[in-house]
């Protein structure tokens, strides 16, 4: 199969894949605001994750300089 056949199934399959793969319909209109629900974008907290991947960051790097500078002194 030449590469101007492959070019063109592969552009075939792209265009199946956008018609057929939506994206999550948009939440409900909220309603009566005394009704008591959440907000409409939820109420899970933005915080809490980025604490927690700074910390495993700082590991990771922690590791790696670690095992950079434990390396060089094997190799003396």
């Amino acid at each position: 199969m030449s590469l101007i056949g492959k070019q063109k199934i592969l552009l075939i399959v792209f265009i199946l894949i956008q018609t057929i793969s939506f994206g999550q319909a948009p939440p409900d209109p909220p309603g009566d605001p005394s009704s008591g629900g959440g907000p409409v974008g939820g109420t899970a907290p933005i915080g809490g994750g980025i604490e927690i991947l700074l910390a495993m960051s700082v590991g990771f790097a922690v590791k790696k300089t670690y095992n950079f500078f434990h390396s060089k002194t094997d190799k003396k």
